[in-house]
Parts: structure tokens; C-alpha cells; sequence
């Protein structure tokens, strides 16, 4: 189809291959307006009414939205075929279906937060491009062009505050990226607009200074200062006043005694400095405000090991020397030593710097501090305090007033320094990570092996330290390739060693850090490291430390940046993460003194909180319960008030925990997390996931020699595969599966494994066998008085007899399965039986009751959140519009189940879908899409080796 857009950021406009599609008239247009307002979501009829008649609708009005409706459609037929049936119509009202990029609102908010994302990756100049890109999708004030609705007022209010915000983003990354005319010539417009806003005039005046205007910044405060007396009858305020002063005060010159030259300690600026392009400018524009105010600047740099604060605290002190004319001070406040340098001697070092003589220097802390700040107070200096300890190492060292600024870098964070503003560093992004290996080693030899640069990089997490220190060794070995640097760093257990360049090396910074820790942190510290790469929740620590809570461990670690928040997880709670070279260092550190105990309570928690969560899940799983749960670990009701929000938490944590449990010999804990993490696998669809844990546990299960284990094991992997569409693997493990409850006598066991067998047989063409197993195993449910497992048994015998052609018999199965459902509370049976019946209504042609019977079953999966039944449904319901003739309607719900089949893996209902669709565009007068999707389904239906549905 020709490119579509539709735009609401002014007036209303539809456009095809670049033409406007002629709309109608004012009521048409607020129709599409207003759906355009909520794309892909139903609008009631109720509320398109109160829409288009505000005041006192006519008692037509139903009927006139209708033939509004009927006329848009064609309208937008007439522009591209078929895109009428982007108006669709539900139960529930009318709705318009819109692909990513048509909708000018939707590629507004997309770019606004792909902006936001690319400036805190520290990429200002592409986080300003997206942003001027959103800013141009704006053609005036929303739907300009219309009579606005009480109906629009948030949305319409919603869209303002993001473009306002948006707007005020890009004024600050330009004035911080030095684009200081650009933002000038905005901030002008915005004035035209809001001329008694005070805050825009201190944003002008602050551009027009960082510009080099400092007359017109001057001019442009005596233009506010006069606009608001006028206007007003008011002065500028307290802010804006003292921006001015800043700006024509006098810093003062040097006393009379002191050393009237400007002393200059930086160390080199790294020639090869790369990325770090939002945190320069944030600390560039903060020192250049905090200047034009008249007011010291302090800023902490906080950072792992190795993530490059001081070189960051170097490059910035460098690029503001102008502002700083009086000097720039560095001093090293070892804090990582055995013995931090004492407040009292680094004031004494930084006084003499100044021009103090020994015999002057006051004896105590608190007066040379306070000889510091009076000199300070008259001087424009920048001070770089590297590796501090804590706050109250720094305290002493700062300005109290003036225009100088101190830039503090410390491994720990200390947020108590008064007035300081924090800023976290964290590894570098991909492609900075990239350019600098490149600068390095040379864009010529990185170019060559981009694979094995990229694998260096991986190896070293994008630490800029591992980085330099990779890159030093290739440099100065150039007979290496990429390739073998790569492959040294790939085994993790000689990572740091070769980690190494001269006297710079990886472990000994992190050394550093460690020997800060109290025992208990250094042993929480070497027990994670035994946990693999995971992002990983709080309790994890206590676990480790055979605690209740470890609040304070874990704190302690964090301060230290050696174990990183990483966000906020499903559930509300904060994750955690070690950094992989961090992790490196933790696992080589852990010993004998470090038993596998803390492993395995971590393990334990894990088959425990899972298995709680499975018990609390919206549906019963058709599985067989892995023996007596085991207790659950204090504040798990809080953790698993939401079971599934938990298990989308922990879902890559626990996959692979179940790996680590194999890994450190904990084949028992191993089998029975992966029976635990079924339901919820399951539910979401997780085939991959289901079957890789599930083949680790069979292996361990094996090992332990449980044969019951075994059969459990067996029968959910034999359930993944039958998702998969692979019978004969299925029929095996359902076979074997029955096999071993056989010999422990486990009767619901067997019935569990006798249902699979069943449906298998059932798909393959065999009803009649499949009929004869269900009933088996509907006998010893019954007898075992599994009741869910009886309406499952329920379920498929009336598949069985559906699949024979008698409906009647099947009817009734299916009926008594309902019952039973609704009878035990089971929503998930219930709604399986309604689609079954759906199904049986749909073979007798009465498509009114099919369609009744699935749209109720639509309701109750997706009430209880399973996506993969709502596929299913939704092909059925999809099918049942076809046959009716609601070609929109089915359009839609097909796509949909196609969608959900191909995440899922299941070719055989992808197949069905096919077929439907195929049937659907050769009734919409497209032979070529129809061709398409029937070919699609005939390649399915082969690989399948399973006769087409006719």
C-alpha cells in the first residue's frame, strides 16, 4: 500500500503517496479526529455522540454516526484500497487501526523518548536531532482545525505538557552542546509568546554568556527588566537580579602578598578522550551557570572501578580553564589507601599552592579551611579532588563563596557534600565503546575485525579502564590480530589476568575497592560472584548471608559501586547487578572459606518463591505437583502479591538459575525449579525458555536417580513439544512419562500423561484411539480426585468425539466440562469449554451462537492474562467473521492470531491462519495476497506432514 499518515499535531490531515484525502465535513472530521485521538482502541458510540452533537443530539444520532462512518470508509477506500477497513467497529464502539510512523502523534512521543534514551547514553548531538525531528512533526496547536470536545481536553492537555517538555529539553542540550545561537533564536520566539516569563529571560541571558554575548546578555535583562515594569509594575526578581550582578560584578584581584599568577596541575587531557558527550556538557553548562549566578560549583563524580571519573573530571577541568583564569588545582585524596590523606595536610598543600607561606599556614582543620574559602572567595579556580573517601574528607575543601568550582571523583557515593551536584558514571555506551578501542588501536585494524572487536569489547563490559588496557596490549603487540586478544579474553577464569598492560591493570583498581568492604560485605561481594551474570533482587544478599534481611550489605555494596542498581523490576522492587569483570574478580576471590551453602539458599528461595507464585497464578496448571511445596522465606506474601508481575521479575534470573544449580551440583534443586517456573511458561508462551530448562532438569533428574522426578519432568517437556508441533517427540515423552508414574503409582500422574497422549493421537488423525485414552484417563482423575484435571479430561473427550463428526455426543461433554469449570472455580477450563463449544456451533452453521460462545472465552483469557488462548480465540472468532461476512472484523482478529502463532512456534494453527487469510483477501478482490498466504499454509501444512483443515 501506498505510505499513509495521519496528523492531528495541527490541522486534521490524511494523506496518501503525499495527497490529501478529502474528509467531508466538520462532522466526519471530528469522527476520525477523535479516534485518531485513541488509535487502536475502541471509542464508545456514546462518547463519538456527545463528540459530534455537544449540546442535544438528534434522536438519529446512532443512525448518523453509522452513515458517517459508511461514508469515511469509502472515502478512504476511494484515496487507497482497503484502507477503508482501518475504521473498524467492535461491541464496544468504533476504533482506527494505524501501522507504526502513520500517526504523526504516535512518531511524536516515539522520537521524545528515543531522545531521552539517546541523552542519558550520552549522545547529545543524536538526542537534539531526534528532538528537532519531533519538534518538526508540529504544524500548530492540536487539531486546529476543529472545535475542540470536553471529550479531547486530556489527551489534547497530555500532548501539550510533552511538547512542552520536549521543547525545554532541547533549548538546555543545545545551550549544552554550545549551539547557544539556535537556542538564542528559540528562546526569542518563546518571548514573543511569554514575554513576562522570567525564567526564559535567565535562559536567554545564560545562552547569549555561554555564547560570547555578554553586552547583548546585558541589554537582554534591561529588555525584561523594562517589559516588566510596564507590564507589571514590577522588578525583575531576586534570580534574574543576581544573574545580572554575576554578570557585571568584579571577581576581585589578588591580595597583596599572594601569588598573582595562575597556577595550572591538571594532568594531560586524554588525547584519545572519547564519549561521555551528555555528562561533559551537563558539568560545562552547570559550571558556566553556577559562574554567571556568582556562585561556587561542586560536583561528585561516582563510578565503579574503572569507569573513568577522573578522566571525565580532567577533560572537563580542561575544556572551562578560560572561566577559571586564576588557576586550576589537583590534588589525589587517596581514598582508596590504606591511609586517606587527613583534611588538615591536603588544606596545607592547597594553600601553599595559593601562595601561602609555611610559617602562615594556620595549625588546625577549621582555620585553614577558613583561610581556603576567604581565598577562594576572590579567585576563580577550578579544584580537582580525586578519589575521595567519604564527605567528610571533602567538607573542609570546598568554597563557600565566589565563583570557583571543585569537581570531586570518588568510588563511593556520597551524597552529604553540601550543595554538590551528583552525577553517576556508568561503562560506556556500544559505539563509544567502539571508538575508543578504534582510537586506540587504530580505525584500520579495528575495521578489519569488527567481530573481534566487538567480542573485546563484550569481554571487557565496556569498562573504559579494560578497554585502554585491551587496547594498550594490541598497540604495543602488532603482530596480534583482534581475534587472538578476543579469544584470550573469552575464558573468564583468565579474563583479569590478561587484563594487564604495564603497571595499569584491572584487578588492582578493583583490589582497591575491595579492601574497603567489612568482612560481611567482602563475603555477600565473593558470593555473588558465584551467581553468574544476573540482574539480581535484594534478597539475594541475605540468602547468601543466611539472614532475614541484608539491607545494609547490600547498601554498603552499592555506595561502593561495585554492585549497580539497574532499575526497578515487574514487582516494584529495585535489581542489582555485578559488572562482569566485577563478577570476575569476585569469583577468583572466592575460596574454601566460601562454602557452596550460600548457593544453595539462594536456590532453595528460588524453588520456593516459584512454586508459591504457581500456586497463585490466575490458572491451574495442567501439570503434576513436584511432591510437598517447600516453605516459603519471610515477605514472600509481600513478593508474590502479584505472581505473575513476579515471575516476569525473575523470568531470565531463574532460567538461569536453574543452570547454576547444575553448575555447582544441585541436580535436586535444578529439577524442581524448572517444574516450578512450568505454569508460568505456560501461560506466556515461553517455549524456548520451557524447553531449554526443561531438557537441563530431565538430564539432572536422570542423575539423581528420582523416577518420579523423571516422569514429571518428562510429561511438561513432552507438553513444550506438542505446543511445538512435533508429535512424534511429544507421543515419546507422553509415553514415557507413563511409564514411570506406572512404577511409582502415581494415578494422577498417569491420567496427566494419558491426556497428552490423547490429544496427540487426536491430532494426528486418530480419534477414535484418542477417545478410548481420554476416557482412561478421565476414570483415574476421578478416582485420584484431581477435578481439574477431570474438566481437562472432560474437554478432550468432546474434542474426540468432535473430531468423529457426532456433535451431540460432543456437546455434551463439553457442556458437563463447563460445568465442572464453573462449579471448582477453574475460569481457564470454563473459557476453553465455551471455545470448544464455540468450535461445535461453528461445524452445526449456527454462527450467531459460535460467536457468542468464543467472544465470552476471549473474555475470560484475557481477564486472566493468557495471550497465547486469546491467539486461539481470536483465529476462531476471526473465522466465525469470515464466514458472516465482517471482513473488517475478521481482518483484524486474524492478523492478531497470526501474530501470536509465529512468536509461539505453533505452525499448525499458523497454517490454519494462513488459510483464512488467504480466503479473506481473495474475498477482498486481492489474488495477490491471497496467493501469498496460501502458499504460505501449503509449504506448513508439508513440513507437518498433516492434512489441511477443509
Amino acid at each position: 500500500m501506498n505510505a499513509i499518515s495521519f496528523r492531528i499535531l495541527g490541522p486534521l490531515d490524511v494523506e496518501v503517496a503525499g495527497r490529501a484525502v478529502p474528509l467531508g465535513g466538520t462532522k466526519p472530521r471530528l469522527l476520525l479526529a477523535t479516534l485518531l485521538l485513541r488509535p487502536d482502541t475502541a471509542v464508545s458510540a456514546e462518547t463519538l455522540v456527545d463528540v459530534l452533537w455537544p449540546e442535544t443530539p438528534p434522536r438519529s444520532a446512532h443512525a448518523n454516526l453509522r452513515t458517517y462512518v459508511h461514508n469515511l470508509r469509502r472515502r478512504l477506500d476511494a484515496a487507497a484500497p482497503g484502507l477503508g477497513d482501518r475504521l473498524g467497529s467492535r461491541t464496544a464502539g468504533y476504533l482506527v487501526h494505524t501501522e507504526p510512523g502513520e500517526l504523526d502523534a504516535s512518531r511524536f512521543e516515539e522520537l521524545t523518548v528515543r531522545a531521552q534514551r539517546t541523552l542519558a547514553e550520552e549522545n547529545a548531538e543524536r538526542g537534539l536531532a531526534l528532538l528537532d525531528a519531533a519538534e518538526e512533526l508540529w504544524r500548530g496547536e492540536v487539531l486546529q482545525d476543529l472545535p475542540h470536545s470536553h471529550r479531547w481536553s486530556a489527551t489534547v492537555a497530555r500532548l501539550g505538557e510533552l511538547r512542552l517538555s520536549a521543547r525545554q529539553r532541547r533549548l538546555e542540550t543545545r545551550i549544552a552542546l554550545g549551539h547557544c545561537d539556535e537556542a538564542v533564536i528559540e528562546l526569542r520566539g518563546l518571548l514573543a509568546d511569554h514575554p513576562l516569563c522570567e525564567e526564559l529571560w535567565e535562559r536567554l541571558m545564560l545562552a547569549l554568556d555561554a555564547g560570547g554575548r555578554r553586552a547583548e546578555a546585558l541589554r537582554a535583562f534591561a529588555e525584561a527588566e523594562q517589559v516588566l515594569r510596564a507590564e507589571l509594575d514590577a522588578a525583575p526578581g531576586p534570580r534574574l537580579r543576581r544573574l545580572h550582578s554575576a554578570l557585571t560584578g568584579d571577581d576581585g584581584a589578588p591580595e597583596p602578598g599572594e601569588r598573582a599568577l595562575p597556577v595550572c596541575q591538571l594532568p594531560l587531557d586524554l588525547p584519545d578522550f572519547t564519549g561521555r558527550g551528555r555528562i561533559v556538557a551537563e558539568l560545562v553548562t552547570l559550571l558556566r551557570e553556577r559562574h554567571a549566578q556568582g556562585v561556587p560549583a561542586v560536583a561528585v563524580l561516582s563510578g565503579a572501578p574503572g569507569v573513568g571519573k577522573s578522566a571525565v573530571a580532567v577533560h572537563v577541568a580542561h575544556a572551562v580553564r578560560a572561566l577559571f583564569p586564576d588557576g586550576q588545582l589537583h590534588v589525589d585524596l587517596a581514598g582508596t589507601a590504606d591511609r586517606p590523606r587527613e583534611p588538615r595536610d591536603v588544606l596545607g598543600e592547597l594553600l601553599r599552592a595559593l601562595g601561602v607561606a609555611d610559617a602562615a599556614l594556620p595549625h588546625t582543620v577549621p582555620e585553614r579551611a577558613a583561610l581556603l574559602r576567604s581565598r577562594l572567595a576572590r579567585r576563580r579556580l577550578c579544584v580537582v579532588l580525586e578519589d575521595a573517601r567519604d564527605a567528610a574528607q571533602v567538607r573542609p575543601l570546598l568554597p563557600g563563596t565566589g565563583t570557583s568550582a571543585v569537581l570531586v571523583t570518588t568510588r563511593t557515593r556520597i551524597p552529604d557534600v553540601p550543595g554538590a551536584h551528583a552525577v553517576a558514571l556508568d561503562v560506556l555506551p556500544e559505539d563509544d565503546a567502539a571508538r575508543l578501542l578504534a582510537a586506540i588501536v587504530g580505525e584500520r585494524r579495528a575495521g578489519a575485525e569488527p567481530g573481534a572487536a566487538a567480542a573485546i569489547l563484550r569481554s571487557c563490559g565496556h569498562l573504559p579502564l579494560a578497554i585502554r588496557v585491551a587496547g594498550a596490549r594490541l598497540a604495543h603487540r602488532p603482530g596480534w590480530t583482534l581475534g587472538t586478544l578476543a579469544e584470550r579474553l573469552a575464558d573468564e577464569h583468565r579474563r583479569l589476568d590478561e587484563l594487564r598492560a604495564g603497571e595499569t591493570e584491572v584487578r588492582a583498581s578493583v583490589s582497591l575497592s575491595y579492601a574497603q568492604l567489612s568482612p560481611t560485605a567482602a563475603r555477600a561481594f565473593r558470593g555473588l560472584g558465584r551467581l553468574g551474570p544476573v540482574r539480581f533482587p535484594g534478597w539475594v544478599v541475605a540468602a547468601l548471608l543466611d539472614r532475614p534481611e541484608a539491607d545494609d550489605v547490600l547498601d554498603t555494596l552499592v555506595d561502593a559501586n561495585l554492585v549497580g542498581l539497574v532499575g526497578t523490576d515487574t514487582t516494584g522492587l529495585p535489581r542489582y547487578r555485578l559488572h562482569d569483570l566485577l563478577r570476575c574478580y569476585a569469583a577468583e576471590r572466592a575460596g574454601p572459606e566460601d562454602p557452596r551453602a550460600g548457593v544453595r539458599r539462594v536456590l532453595e528461595r528460588y524453588v520456593a518463591l516459584a512454586t508459591g507464585a504457581g500456586e497463585r497464578m490466575p490458572i491451574d496448571f495442567f501439570g503434576v505437583p513436584a511432591g510437598e511445596p517447600p516453605p516459603l522465606p519471610a515477605g514472600a506474601d509481600r513478593l508474590l502479591a502479584d505472581p505473575a508481575a513476579w515471575f516476569e521479575a525473575e523470568h531470565r534470573t531463574a532460567v538461569a538459575a536453574v543452570d547454576l544449580a547444575v553448575r555447582h551440583g544441585f541436580d535436586d534443586l535444578a529439577w524442581r525449579l524448572a517444574a516450578a517456573l512450568t505454569p508460568y511458561f505456560d501461560l506466556r508462551a515461553h517455549l524456548e525458555d520451557w524447553q531449554h530448562t526443561h531438557g537441563v532438569a530431565l538430564a539432572a533428574a536422570r542423575r539423581t536417580g528420582d523416577r518420579r522426578a523423571q516422569a514429571i519432568v518428562l510429561r511438561d517437556l513432552a507438553q513444550n513439544l506438542l505446543y511445538q508441533d512435533r508429535y512424534s517427540d511429544a507421543l515419546a515423552g507422553f509415553t514415557e512419562s507413563r511409564t514411570l508414574f506406572t512404577e511409582v503409582a502415581d494415578e494422577r500422574g498417569i491420567a496427566t500423561a494419558l491426556a497428552g497422549i490423547g490429544t496427540v493421537l487426536r491430532i494426528l488423525g486418530q480419534p477414535r484411539r484418542a477417545l478410548e485414552t481420554c476416557e482412561e484417563a478421565l476414570e483415574l482423575f476421578r478416582r485420584a480426585g484431581a477435578r481439574h484435571g477431570e474438566a481437562v479430561a472432560l474437554i478432550a473427550i468432546g474434542a474426540a468425539w468432535l473430531g468423529l463428526g457426532r456433535t451431540a455426543e460432543a456437546e455434551r461433554w463439553f457442556t458437563d466440562a463447563r460445568a465442572l469449570a464453573a462449579a471448582i472455580g477453574d475460569r481457564h477450563r470454563e473459557a476453553h469449554a465455551l471455545n470448544r463449544l464455540g468450535l461445535l456451533h461453528q461445524r452445526r452453521g449456527n454462527l450467531a451462537a459460535a460467536r457468542e460462545h468464543v467472544d465470552r472465552a476471549i473474555g475470560i483469557f484475557t481477564e486472566l492474562g493468557d495471550h497465547h488462548c486469546i491467539g486461539y480465540a481470536n483465529q476462531h472468532l476471526g473465522e466465525l467473521c469470515l464466514r458472516s461476512g465482517d471482513l473488517a472484523h475478521a481482518r483484524l482478529l486474524l492478523s492478531n492470531s497470526l501474530t501470536v502463532h509465529r512468536r509461539t512456534g505453533d505452525r499448525r494453527s499458523e497454517a490454519e491462519v494462513a488459510e483464512l487469510l488467504g480466503q479473506l483477501h481473495h474475498r477482498l478482490g486481492q489474488p495477490g495476497r491471497a496467493h501469498r498466504f496460501a502458499a504460505r499454509a501449503g509449504e506448513l501444512w508439508h513440513e507437518l506432514s498433516a492434512p489441511a483443515v477443509q
